[in-house]
């Protein structure tokens, strides 16, 4: 079961000395919802918020540029420009600041390539002994052939590397999943990216939130993704609020009984591959019914927002939105020894 956990704080004096980079798309939104981002832009506006709050040494940045060439001004970077409109993108931030010299907030470049890649992710789960259903990838540019599909009777098809379900879609039969692939490859707006094709399975997402506590990972409250249709496929525009989706789902605690022990379990096994990577939500489909737990994905910098899993589950561990935030901040610090 999750653990009490004593939030850490940042002593003033380094709040003060340490100068503290802030790297979000919408860091400087002052707006409510954006009509492409969504509730992302209310989220980043949050984090810049209770960092000004916090009172830190802050400057903040919307785009990779200031990274280009090295800063001499920049000790620490929190970096959230996770999706910035082009293949791989998450890598490139992490990439940036190992060619500056500065520490970051976060895994590795690789680490972070291992992660995004659903696939890599997958096969890291089934080597770590943590049940995944079958799934085929269709890398951008290679054979699209029906030998590698698993068989089912509906498919759901993504971007190898999508967050917030974006591209997401479902498929009956092979002509569908072809379908599916080949406008995931040719789409305009991403510049094409590679597809993941993988079983619908009946139940609901159970969300772990992971944060790292004096090195260690530790679980927060669990939370599961209930729907009123079992049958219905969550979209990009839900999970970003542009589209109403108050009687689809709801998002509850899910804290209690003998699948959250099975599944904490589960989560430590697949961190293992991961480590040091201060925080991050673990995924995993669930059937009460049947009592089935199967892995789906991992987040790393994964979205912090309050009214997401990680602001819904630190409130359930007792903490604030600010408090959970001064601990992911103060670990990474303390990990890279500016604490």
């Amino acid at each position: 079961m999750a653990q009490t956990l004593t939030p850490l704080t940042i002593p003033a004096e380094i709040k003060e000395r340490l100068k503290i980079l802030f790297l979000a798309k919408n860091a400087l939104w002052e707006g409510d919802i954006h009509p492409q981002d969504g509730n992302h832009a209310r989220y980043h506006r949050e984090m810049r918020e209770i960092f000004e709050g916090l009172g830190l040494n802050l400057t903040i940045r919307e785009t990779h540029d200031i990274l280009f060439d090295p800063p001499k001004d920049v000790d620490f970077v929190f970096p959230l420009l996770n999706r910035a409109g082009f293949f791989n993108s998450e890598m490139l931030v992490p990439l940036l600041c190992e060619r500056a010299g500065i520490p970051y907030l976060g895994a590795n470049p690789i680490l972070r390539g291992l992660s995004d890649d659903k696939h890599l992710a997958k096969r890291a789960a089934v080597d770590a002994n943590v049940p995944t259903a079958p799934w085929a990838i269709y890398r951008k540019g290679a054979p699209v052939t029906q030998d590698a599909l698993p068989k089912a009777s509906r498919y759901v098809v993504k971007p190898n590397n999508s967050s917030a379900s974006w591209g997401v879609e479902d498929a009956h039969d092979w002509a569908g999943v072809q379908a599916a692939v080949k406008r995931i490859h040719e789409d305009p707006a991403n510049g094409g990216q590679d597809a993941i094709v993988e079983p619908f399975l009946d139940g609901s997402d159970v969300e772990v939130p992971v944060i790292t506590i004096n090195g260690e990972p530790k679980i927060l409250p669990m939370l599961i993704f209930r729907q009123a249709d079992p049958a219905h496929l969550r979209t990009y525009y839900e999970k970003r609020d542009l589209v109403d989706r108050s009687q689809k789902y709801s998002l509850d605690p899910f804290t209690e009984g003998p699948l959250v022990e099975q599944i904490e379990e589960l989560t430590r096994k697949a961190w293992e591959e991961y480590r040091p990577f201060d925080y991050g939500r673990f995924e995993f489909r669930v059937n009460e019914e049947t009592g089935e737990i199967t892995f789906l994905e991992l987040n790393l910098n994964c979205n912090l927002w309050s009214q997401k899993v990680f602001g819904r589950a630190a409130v359930m561990a007792g903490w604030t939105q600010e408090q959970l935030i001064e601990t992911i901040l103060a670990e990474g610090l303390a990990r890279h020894g500016l604490i």
